[in-house]
């Protein structure tokens, strides 16, 4: 019988019996979120990013968005309450996050910091995001992602 490889996410979704969906693909470092969708089977509107940005004060923000969407910036930044907010570096990530670029995941970060979902996830009972490594999603309500993660929905993009 083959084992299911389980990630730090989906450990911390069962600790909290959090029902969720395990999906997997094999990765290509040129892969988009949109070819992630289409590999799942799944519209691209249910598939999200997750994005870390630092605001001009110095803190630490989270968005998750459609992988078609862009962030705003200047939206993420009224939300965020800051001047302004800029994209993290891609080396700045693991040590902040505990995640690498492409396996970001909201859920199970090194410390939660404020973070925005995109308002469309409310219109879905499921809805994607990484499960915390390359390859692999986690398919979830979007409210048992509260249970995990306090998030405020926001036009973000």
């Amino acid at each position: 019988m083959k084992t299911v490889e389980k990630t730090n996410v989906m450990r911390i979704l069962d600790g909290k019996r959090i029902p969720y969906l395990s999906h997997t693909y094999e990765p290509d470092a040129t892969m988009s979120g949109e070819q992630i969708a289409d590999l799942l089977g799944e519209a691209p509107e249910r598939v999200f990013k997750t994005l870390v940005t630092q605001g001009k004060s110095g803190q630490y923000y989270v968005f998750v968005v459609p992988v078609r969407a862009e962030l705003d910036l200047k939206k993420a930044a009224n939300e965020a309450h800051e001047k302004s907010v800029r994209m993290i570096k891609q080396k700045e990530l693991l040590p902040l996050t505990g995640y690498v670029h492409g396996g970001c995941s909201p859920i199970g970060m090194k410390k939660q910091f404020p973070t925005f979902i995109h308002e469309t996830a409310g219109a879905f009972d499921r809805m994607f995001v990484s499960a915390g490594k390359v390859g692999f999603q986690v398919e979830l309500a979007p409210k048992d992602l509260m249970s995990v993660v306090v998030y405020k929905l926001a036009d973000v993009i």
